[in-house]
């Protein structure tokens, strides 16, 4: 019970953290930053109660030992539908980075949010319950009820608390993601028909559907649908135009969130479903998947470098990262599919990180505009050598675990194509230039008039405190990486074991 219990936790805190507005203004974010706390140490103490990571073992998805934790209730039976949810090494990582994300998220809105404290703080809550139920879900029914409980709190996150455009980019958001989700609920619901052909009756269990028996032309088509569902989500090139919009529109704890959690659920989908259940038809996709992540990440460095808007730049930023983790998955080895988890641990903090600053930066200056900008080290040197850091650690700078993720997924890509490599390499190029121009244009060179007379408030205790946390959390990851691997190295390898992974390319 203790995967529906964490669950639970943020469904119920949500709700309390709406009505103890009454209180006080500042009670929820109490509420909600207690809330998350607890969970994290609930889920710790339970792991220790366990034996913690001891219990992992080198199996297949299909063995029970692969899992730490199983829980399966039965809950439409007619259908096949039951209340199964489990946790490997993969989703305890994205678990534990969602927990620790949620945390800064709360700390992010601590100033930002002005009015409706109670419903913001609980649409947060309830965002981030939806995210754990899509790490943990193992009923397909189940999965895809998780996957669109996450998207309406955040829906409300951007469409109530937004800048200037922001009705627009919530709608541009929900459309997106909610007409990918309905393609896999489709293809979920076809998978299961053929399921229930060859077996004789229903079953939504993951892993019922991992050995299901299919023609090569229906596997491509079910796997086609999983596939842009997530890849809208991760974002993909070229289904990312949602993306811009929704990060420069959104509050900050909602970039947050956005960056360093719900576009995670894309990659670990594409992880966890597209390529087990429809193993053939990745093998034959994959070189189309492959050229697409490399476009992503070219496409994504060119139009960072050409814009004005400190949010825009991170977040298309964020579209050439995530092409990373495309190259990672579908090039389908050890090295490259280690990359690709490392780097959806090491972006959550670089990225979220990034957002704080800019939205700590508009929240004084009420501007996003880096030509409005200049020179705001002098009055700020605090955050200026917060966003240096992390500046540095987006743009890959080694000792830092934006290196060492795409370093792996480099070096697994360069496996299967050396060409596809080069191409890919030049993002990393493309990073240093954008990269480095958001820090000259916004904290360096001449000062703004318009600021330089005005006495600027730096980073407090708080935001301080916050940031130092994603700090030593990059560096841990730069310079010892082998905790993150070792946790993500069981499933990787029993999921490459039963993909018979020596057939892919």
């Amino acid at each position: 019970m203790v995967l529906v219990n964490l669950i639970l936790v943020f469904i119920l805190g949500g709700v309390v953290a709406a009505v103890s507005e009454r209180a006080s203004p500042a009670m929820p974010r109490m509420v909600a930053l207690s809330v998350i706390v607890l969970a994290f140490f609930y889920l710790v103490f339970h792991l220790s109660s366990l034996n913690g990571l001891n219990q992992l073992q080198a199996s297949t998805p299909d063995d029970p030992s692969f899992w730490l934790i199983h829980f399966k209730m039965n809950w439409i039976p007619a259908f096949g539908i039951n209340i199964e949810l489990a946790l490997d090494g993969l989703s305890l990582l994205m678990v534990l980075l969602t927990l620790v994300l949620g945390a800064i998220a709360v700390s992010a809105s601590w100033t930002d949010i002005k009015d409706r404290h109670g419903f913001f703080e609980a649409n947060l809550l309830w965002t981030l319950a939806g995210v754990l139920g899509v790490f943990m879900a193992m009923d397909l029914f189940l999965f895809f009820l998780f996957w669109e409980v996450m998207l309406i709190p955040m829906y409300f996150l951007i469409a109530i608390w937004g800048h200037e455009n922001r009705g627009y980019a919530a709608m541009k958001f929900f459309i997106f993601t909610q007409a990918s989700g309905l393609l896999m609920l489709v293809a979920t619901i076809a998978l299961v028909a053929v399921y229930k052909d060859s077996a004789g009756h229903y079953s939504f269990s993951y892993f019922d559907l991992l050995n299901t028996p299919m023609t090569p032309h229906t596997a491509m088509w079910l796997m086609l649908g999983f596939f842009v569902a997530f890849v809208v989500k991760l974002p993909g090139f070229p289904f990312h135009t949602w993306l811009p919009d929704a990060h420069t529109q959104a509050p900050t704890a909602g970039s947050v969130i956005l960056a360093g959690i719900l576009l995670k659920t894309g990659a670990y989908g594409l992880i966890r479903f597209a390529v087990p259940l429809f193993p053939d038809a990745a093998i034959e996709f994959s070189n189309v998947a492959l050229i697409l992540g490399v476009a992503g990440i070219i496409y994504g460095a060119v139009l960072a470098f050409g814009q004005t808007d400190f949010k825009r730049l991170v977040a298309y930023s964020s579209v050439s990262h995530m092409g990373f983790i495309l190259l990672g998955v579908y090039a389908w080895n050890t090295l490259a599919l280690q990359g690709a988890v490392m780097q959806m641990v090491a972006h959550g903090f670089s990225t979220a990180a990034l957002f704080m600053v800019a939205g700590s930066l508009q929240e004084r200056l009420h501007t996003r505009e880096m030509p409005k900008m200049g020179g705001l080290w002098q009055s700020m040197p605090r955050m200026g050598a917060i966003a240096m850091f992390f500046v540095l650690a987006s743009l890959g700078l080694p000792g830092l675990g934006n290196f060492v993720a795409e370093f792996l997924v480099l070096l697994g890509l360069f496996q299967v194509n050396p060409w596809l490599t080069v191409l890919a390499s030049m993002g990393l190029i493309t990073g240093a230039i954008y990269s480095l121009m958001l820090m000259q244009r916004s904290f360096q060179g001449e000062p703004n008039p318009k600021f330089a007379t005005r006495e600027m408030a730096d980073f407090g205790f708080r935001e301080l405190l916050t940031m130092s946390i994603m700090v030593v959390a990059l560096v841990a990851l730069g310079i010892y990486p082998q905790p993150v691997l070792d946790i993500a190295q069981t499933t990787i390898a029993g999921t490459l074991a039963f993909t018979l992974s020596g057939a892919m390319p």
